[in-house]
């Protein structure tokens, strides 16, 4: 099986330490959340991890993890990022969503992020949760870009108007 060519690479040419942004442990929900997905499905991306020059307890690899309510926060959904991981020197930062007007998603509640990463912490993974900060000027990561897309979408309809 083919792996994804370029986190071999990266491991093989700069020896740096990895970090995948996950957010999803089936392929079905990575495709909506990860596009590239499409082409390079968990299996493979997983495989790539477990293949990566220099991983160890001392240089263990980040998987970023977004927390979508209702939609990959359940202790199921933990269980199994703990079952897709097994064995990997990793650990396993776990992000609030920071939601933007207009997204079809929520950030899950705290008590939901903190079962998740209590069932994870426990499988042997560190777990931080990460500090959210700049939502309320919807400047937090991942709401920039949105914003930005809406100020040109202006510009641009003004523009046309004339």
């Amino acid at each position: 099986m083919a792996t994804v060519p370029m986190i071999e690479a990266l491991g093989a040419q700069c020896g740096t330490m990895l970090a995948v942004s996950l957010h999803a442990t089936r392929d079905d929900l990575r495709y909506k959340l990860v596009p590239l997905n499409r082409k390079y499905p968990i299996e493979r991306l997983i495989a790539a991890c477990r293949d990566y020059p220099g991983a160890s307890n001392a240089r263990r690899m980040t998987f970023e993890y977004v927390m979508l309510k209702g939609i990959n926060d359940t202790p199921a959904e933990a269980r199994a990022l703990v079952r897709l991981l097994k064995g990997l020197p990793a650990k396993i930062n776990l992000i609030p969503f920071n939601p933007w007007p207009g997204s079809p998603y929520e950030c899950s509640d705290w008590a939901t992020i903190e079962r998740f990463s209590d069932i994870v912490f426990a499988a042997g993974y560190a777990s931080p949760v990460r500090t959210p900060r700049g939502r309320d000027i919807l400047a937090a990561c991942g709401q920039l870009k949105s914003e930005t897309e809406k100020v040109r979408a202006r510009a641009r309809l003004m523009a046309e108007e004339g």
